[in-house]
């Protein structure tokens, strides 16, 4: 068993991560966090990458370079050119991350859920009633973006965004463990639901955030190219920016996870629990 191997088994006990990840000053982490990993200077940048790449489970393959200024550079990596293919069909709503499948299914009674037995309700997620009208017996797909995935995410259709909530919150683990003990987790974390509706229909899907300890921020520069959303403060911004399947909307500064709600028309594609998937993969389904 190789060094790597044994640390990571014994931070994965479950007691432990809890404690190391959600028991300690997770604001100030998190703040700590966006400031530090923008360093340059080469006696931080390069024990930090070299630390993350030594603690994750990292591909470079699809790098556009092997060179980075920061270790938050590193983190907000863009692909390489032709290193995701997006499923083309009109009927195909694509994978927006990289991500692994968490819990997937129908909404019901206006919940979903984080974990089998772990529901929530989907107003309390979005911010309000209003918000979850229109998904009534509909589905949510949750993906989770580990610290060394692809950070960024993509439109899965062409589509125009209507608005964002900006929604401040906590700043939990979104791991499985945290899943299991915090209930309710994706309503307490801060979080950006954006309300899209698909190009040539009135399908509308929601896109939602979800930030964790450690995201410095969720950055969407269609609303502004130098800032989180956190600075806008709380509360909805209407938009008509438009994007392409496949084009790029926005990222997280670290991993985190984005849970995608779609009315009943737009059926997941077969997807099991645990699954890795990549941007521009087939998710959903959508019944003209």
């Amino acid at each position: 068993m190789t060094a790597r191997n044994s640390i990571m088994r014994f931070l994965a006990q479950e007691d432990l991560n809890f404690l190391l990840t959600n028991r300690i000053p997770r604001f100030a982490l998190t703040r700590f966090m966006g400031w530090f990993s923008k360093i340059e200077h080469p006696l931080i940048r390069i024990p930090s990458i070299a630390l993350w790449r030594f603690l994750c489970d990292i591909d470079s393959t699809d790098w556009p370079k092997m060179h980075f200024r920061s270790l938050h550079a590193a983190f907000t990596r863009p692909l390489k050119p032709g290193s995701r293919t997006i499923v083309t069909d009109p009927t195909i709503l694509v994978s927006p991350s990289d991500g692994i499948v968490g819990a997937c299914g129908r909404i019901e009674g206006g919940q979903a859920f984080q974990i089998k037995g772990s529901p929530y309700a989907l107003a309390d997620l979005l911010g309000g009633e209003r918000e979850a009208q229109g998904f009534a017996n509909g589905w949510f797909v949750t993906l989770r973006l580990t610290a060394g995935m692809y950070h960024r995410f993509h439109a899965p259709h062409d589509l125009e965004v209507e608005q964002v909530r900006y929604i401040s919150g906590d700043t939990w683990n979104v791991n499985p463990i945290a899943l299991k003990r915090i209930e309710r987790l994706f309503c307490k974390n801060e979080r950006a639901p954006v309300t899209v509706r698909l190009a040539a229909s009135e399908t509308r899907l929601v896109l939602v955030p979800v930030a964790a300890i450690l995201v410095a921020s969720i950055r969407l520069p269609f609303l502004d190219p130098d800032a989180g959303v956190r600075a806008m403060g709380e509360g909805v911004r209407p938009s008509s920016a438009r994007f392409a399947k496949g084009e790029e909307m926005g990222w997280f500064e670290h991993g985190s996870t984005i849970v995608i709600i779609a009315p009943p028309q737009c059926a997941p594609v077969p997807l099991t629990h645990g699954q890795h998937v990549r941007m521009g993969q087939p998710l959903l389904r959508l019944d003209r």
